[in-house]
């Protein structure tokens, strides 16, 4: 699962919207807009913490003269130095960021429901925007069926098929 920056926002105004269509959370009218640019700005930050992670790694690859196929591997180490959670994890921790928020926020009045359940929610939530790499890899793969997979040639077009897929869906 992958965060894409154009989605923050829709993420941002669907959990509000369903915490609040639920009874889970109260907010004023006038407060939600402020709520839901909070949530964003929880994502924006764990976004722009990874950059400074990747960051880390290329610098860390450039010193120690491997190329680029290490890049995951370097970057889990980053990572692991940084205390920065990646994958699952990673989003594990920024719904537990914004759950936290939900708790202390002027912009939220009251919150009903227990943390496992806004946990959930919000999880369910997100989870339809970050699968769209599972459906970017799906539709990359089927586009190019006409290729042997593991190929260099497979590589080389999935690699810039991925990417069509993704300006066109204005992920990038």
């Amino acid at each position: 699962m992958r965060l894409y920056p154009k989605v923050i926002p829709i993420i941002s105004r669907e959990a509000i919207q369903q915490l609040m269509q639920d009874g889970d959370i109260e907010v004023e009218p006038m407060r939600v807009a402020d709520a839901e640019m909070d949530l964003s700005a929880i994502m924006r930050e764990y976004l722009a913490n990874e950059e400074r992670v990747n960051q880390a790694t290329r610098e860390a690859l450039e010193r120690r003269g491997y190329d680029y196929s290490k890049f995951n591997q370097v970057k889990r180490e980053m990572a692991d130095v940084r205390g920065f959670k990646m994958g699952d994890e990673g989003i594990e921790y920024v719904i537990n960021q914004m759950i936290e928020f939900l708790l202390i926020s002027r912009n939220v009045e009251e919150v009903f429901s227990p943390d496992n359940v806004l946990r959930q929610k919000m999880f369910q939530g997100m989870k339809k925007h970050l699968d769209v790499d599972d459906e970017i890899d799906r539709e990359a793969r089927s586009r190019l069926k006409h290729l042997q997979e593991g190929t260099s040639a497979f590589d080389i077009e999935y690699n810039k098929t991925v990417e069509q897929i993704r300006r066109a869906r204005g992920l990038i």
